[in-house]
């Protein structure tokens, strides 16, 4: 692939310093995989009927759109200082966050937010950005909580699932981009069922479960261990909650990785307890799959 071409790391920014935090992380996200950064900031003022320009009498460079305009350049700048070799384009979207960054993420090879942040990234993780961004993107995203960490492992759940093995998959390509470790951690509390009207046993051999959970675990990486052999794994198995048991894998990671939906404990991921707690929880950069679509430079 030619360097800093192809599906560009895409940044949502709104002046805020977290946003800034996104930035960096961004910036990482784009020289590890050779591709550009696209810096936007959605403007959804225009949409309000409210004036864009300088109050009367006011200087010249005040009003929203130069406000807007300011953001970017603060993000160009700071995604510079980063990584100097990566081109960098920036443009004000008209719109919502949340419509604004689905359109983006449809030929994004990677959206990156923080977690919280000002005006239409407010309460990110509260409110309905984090929710529609990360459920219906085409293709990943990173949410960024504060500075990342520069040593520590990936993080990877598993549960068998399709989109678990995107999650593999996307973690083993950031475990070698990283230079680092790949932890999968595959957390379960009673058998799981394998599809819709599953029935599950009232009494069953705790140790033939654990074999079994343990099958899916080294099975989900085998096949990525193979392709990636500079990369170290190692298997966690956890009897207990899928999301505490990431939430605290997290505290000396790099990222942590998790399909968008699963099977089993994982299932509902986006609306359910595992979601909450390591979209509110996690100690370091999230990122959510929900499918590796193929695009341009990929």
């Amino acid at each position: 692939m030619t360097s800093n071409t192809g599906a560009p790391v895409v940044v949502g920014v709104d002046g805020s310093e977290i946003a800034l935090h996104a930035v960096r992380a961004a910036a990482r996200e784009a020289a590890y995989r050779h591709r550009p950064l696209r810096v936007v900031h959605a403007f959804i003022w225009p949409l309000m009927g409210v004036p864009l320009g300088p109050a009367p009498g006011a200087p010249a460079d005040g009003g929203l759109r130069n406000q807007a305009e300011r953001h970017l350049a603060d993000a160009v700048a700071e995604a510079g200082k980063v990584a100097p070799e990566v081109p960098v384009t920036a443009e004000v979207v008209d719109g919502s966050a949340s419509s604004m960054l689905l359109a983006e993420a449809r030929d994004a090879a990677l959206v990156v937010l923080g977690n919280r942040g000002l005006g239409g990234f407010a309460g990110l993780l509260l409110g309905s950005v984090a929710v529609q961004v990360s459920a219906h993107a085409d293709g990943p995203v990173l949410v960024v909580r504060g500075e990342s960490r520069a040593d520590g492992p990936v993080v990877v759940g598993v549960d068998g699932s399709e989109l678990s093995q995107e999650a593999v998959r996307f973690a083993f390509e950031e475990a070698a981009w990283r230079g680092t470790e790949l932890v999968a951690v595959h957390a379960w509390l009673y058998p799981t069922p394998v599809g819709p009207g599953d029935i599950l046993p009232l009494v069953y051999d705790l140790d033939a479960f654990r074999d079994e959970e343990e099958r899916v675990l080294a099975e989900a990486v085998a096949g990525w261990s193979e392709r990636y052999p500079e990369v170290p794994v190692r298997r966690r198995l956890v009897r207990g909650s899928p999301g505490r048991a990431l939430v605290e894998e997290s505290r000396t990671a790099q990222v942590v990785v998790v399909g968008a939906r699963g099977r089993g404990a994982l299932g509902g991921l986006l609306l359910g307890s595992v979601s909450h707690a390591v979209l509110h929880h996690a100690h370091c950069p999230l990122a959510i799959v929900r499918k590796l679509r193929t695009v341009e430079g990929t």
